[in-house]
């Protein structure tokens, strides 16, 4: 609150305290990708049972892929009826790509994408911070400890310090977490301004929007369904969506997220496992945010889209999304790679959104985190993983006054 205020009035002061924000993202950032690797090596470990791994591995995905499709679907409906980028009549002439990431429209085919995942040395991973090749590299790891038996103890007690010796260093880095929040809230506040975004906020509203209703309406039923409440489940973790609204990374939130679905009843093997990879395969919002701008790009510029062209747009989001990791700024370089995929759009019509990213960037990584949440609490219930009474206890749907 305080960073919008000195944003607000003294835009020009949003530069000087930008290099706050930045420097927390940067902090965080540096230890994501080797929490990530501890934890889920020492999830899939724990499992002992490499059956069990896969299981529980095939059933995330599952999820994952039910709840982004319907995250596309969603945001391809809403955006069809809508329709927030019409009567702006752009002549796609007078756009200019300048501006736009260095690899926007770098479009990958599907072996690239599959290919991605795999880096190009053990410690590359960790030394590039790609989630979704740590995440490979510790499947792998935890696999191979768990099947060494008595022999992986060793290797596993060095594991189990050295992730207790990084969340302490997260600890330490989060003390810095609301002047990161007041930084980067000034920022934006001071460059952007409410007034600057004009014709835009009509798709900004309508994303918003959409992402309220994906997460009260779809993820609530999912929960309802359980005996759960959305309502108790965005009270737990409602210091990682201020976190995360303030930062726009949901990468920000990563190990309180994990501890915290640990203390509602969710076995630690399973949160080690499903949350890290979900942070690469579910993200919800950024699901919603690439068929609602691909679609807002396209009325901008009067291009018509018919049903077959839609359904295209669907299938090649399908792929790309899961390339999506969940820090600020990469919905936008997978939406320029879906653009060049498709085709007849160009990717120059990204100029459109620079302006109001970071806005859209905040829903996205909310929503990303509610998604998460949800899916490990499912999956951990499919799993037969959790202690129902705990989770019931604390998460559950409170009784009607009769």
């Amino acid at each position: 609150m305080l960073g919008g205020v000195l944003g607000w009035l003294a835009p020009a002061a949003g530069d000087y305290v930008k290099p706050l924000g930045d420097f927390f993202i940067r902090l965080v950032k540096m230890l994501i990708s080797p929490i990530v690797f501890t934890t889920v090596t020492l999830g899939v470990a724990s499992m002992g049972d490499v059956r069990r791994v896969g299981r529980v591995g095939v059933k995330a995905l599952i999820w994952f892929e039910a709840m982004t499709t319907v995250a596309l679907v969603l945001g391809l409906v809403v955006a069809r009826v809508v329709r927030p980028g019409a009567g702006m009549h752009i002549e796609p002439a007078m756009l200019s790509a300048a501006g736009l990431p260095g690899d926007a429209g770098a479009a990958k085919s599907a072996s690239e994408h599959f290919l991605s995942i795999v880096p190009d040395s053990l410690l590359g991973a960790l030394v590039q911070g790609n989630v979704a090749q740590v995440v490979f590299v510790a499947l792998l790891a935890g696999v191979a400890l768990a099947t060494m038996g008595e022999r992986a103890r060793p290797i596993i007690r060095v594991l189990e310090s050295f992730g207790a010796f990084l969340f302490s260093v997260m600890g330490v880095v989060m003390l810095a977490a609301p002047i990161g929040a007041f930084g980067a809230m000034a920022h934006t506040i001071g460059k952007h301004g409410l007034a600057t975004i004009g014709n835009l906020f009509a798709v900004m509203l309508t994303f918003y929007a959409t992402a309220l209703c994906f997460v009260l309406v779809v993820l609530g039923a999912v929960l309802r369904a359980l005996g759960l409440s959305i309502f108790k489940v965005l009270g737990l973790i409602r210091e990682e969506l201020v976190l995360v609204l303030g930062t726009s990374s949901s990468e920000s939130a990563l190990p309180s997220l994990m501890a915290k679905l640990e203390n509602v009843g969710i076995q630690p093997a399973v949160v080690r496992l499903v949350i890290p990879t979900g942070y690469s395969f579910n993200l919800d919002g950024t699901c919603i945010y690439l068929t609602m701008a691909t679609s807002f790009v396209a009325q901008a510029l009067d291009i018509p889209l018919s049903i077959g062209d839609e359904l295209a747009i669907l299938g090649v989001l399908l792929l790309t999304s899961k390339g999506a990791a969940g820090v600020t700024g990469s919905g936008f370089v997978t939406l320029a790679a879906t653009l060049s995929s498709v085709g007849h759009i160009p990717v120059a019509g990204l100029s459109l959104l620079l302006g109001i990213d970071r806005f859209m960037s905040e829903a996205r990584a909310l929503t990303n985190i509610v998604g998460n949440t949800v899916a490990t609490i499912v999956v951990a219930r499919w799993e037969k993983a959790v202690d129902p009474a705990v989770m019931a206890d604390k998460l559950g749907v409170g009784r009607r006054p009769s």
